[in-house]
């Protein structure tokens, strides 16, 4: 399973009612996901898809087969195809979706995606491509494996502190490499490799430390206005930099997390009123549904509030 805006029109209010009950249902359906309550998620994602039936197709397919419900599954995993999700090796690899793989279906989803490919990646460099996905799977995958031993085994756990130095090691020889491409060809975009063999190089500098986030900001500024690199994934980077460095973040994509509390909490942000704004601009969705998987309600007089008192 993998990881939106806002449509202006006469009859506002309406709208703005249907908008919101699509993102309820998005995000109830995501939480009954993550508690393994997959029947249940694939309800909420059929109330959502009732309001619209273009985004989270690909999660709905993956909930759907974990719910042992393939019929829902394919035509889901179709739509998410005829509406241009084309990521193969996720395809194949997506635990989520084993209980297919034996079903006459799986063969010809595979066929119809793999044409799909055919005629994008008729230019692509495959070689390169190759290479960042195995950079992906890689800086991934063991982040996934710390995540679950912290929520099984605590936060300073010994596992999840081996684990988290493993992940260090991983980090270092991906920053070898990605660096290695960048000094060599620049910020490649999803035109030459595809969309997440390009995601690739920002996940490594977003994993960096300091000093190469900066290094390479520039280049990721460049890469937006041709294009050729996400505006989202700029604006986290340019929040982790400002926090790094003492400043308040812009976006609302930092969040820390208090020992003492045993809670998550946003880190300071410049002009909170207006962080919607700002974050609609980069493809964001609002931040009170995006702290909501950190388990943060979003409150911005209260947030305010906060802020006031930490700096007097």
């Amino acid at each position: 399973m993998k990881q939106k805006i806002m449509i202006l029109t006469v009859c506002i209010f309406p709208c703005l009612v249907m908008a919101q009950d699509y993102d309820t249902y998005i995000h109830k359906a995501d939480s009954c996901y993550w508690v393994k309550n997959y029947k249940m998620a694939e309800e909420y994602f059929k109330l959502a898809f009732t309001i619209n039936q273009e985004k989270h197709l690909y999660n709905a397919a993956c909930t759907a087969s974990l719910a042992n419900d393939p019929d829902t599954a394919f035509r889901w995993l179709n739509l998410a195809v005829d509406k241009g999700f084309t990521n193969m090796e996720q395809i194949k690899r997506d635990p989520d979706l084993n209980n297919l793989h034996k079903d006459e279906r799986w063969e010809a989803l595979l066929e119809k995606v793999q044409k799909k490919l055919d005629i994008l990646e008729a230019n692509y460099d495959k070689s390169l491509q190759k290479e960042l996905i195995q950079i992906f799977y890689d800086d991934q995958n063991i982040r996934h494996q710390f995540i679950e031993a912290e929520k099984q085994y605590g936060f300073k756990s010994s596992v999840a502190d081996s684990l988290a130095q493993i992940m260090i090691k991983i980090d270092s020889i991906n920053l070898q490499k990605i660096e290695n491409i960048l000094d060599k060809k620049g910020w490649v975009g999803k035109d030459l490799v595809g969309e997440q063999a390009s995601m690739t190089i920002f996940l490594v500098i977003q994993h960096s430390d300091l000093e190469t986030q900066k290094k390479y900001l520039p280049m990721m500024r460049e890469a937006v206005k041709k294009g050729n690199a996400n505006a989202a994934n700029l604006a986290l980077l340019e929040d982790r930099i400002a926090i790094w460095e003492g400043r308040k973040q812009i976006y609302g994509s930092q969040l820390y997390y208090d020992e003492k509390k045993g809670k998550y909490f946003v880190s300071p942000i410049e002009d909170p009123d207006n962080v919607d704004k700002r974050r609609a601009e980069v493809g964001l969705g609002p931040i009170s549904e995006y702290v909501k998987n950190w388990g943060i309600e979003w409150n911005l007089e209260e947030y305010k509030k906060e802020q006031m008192l930490k700096n007097n």
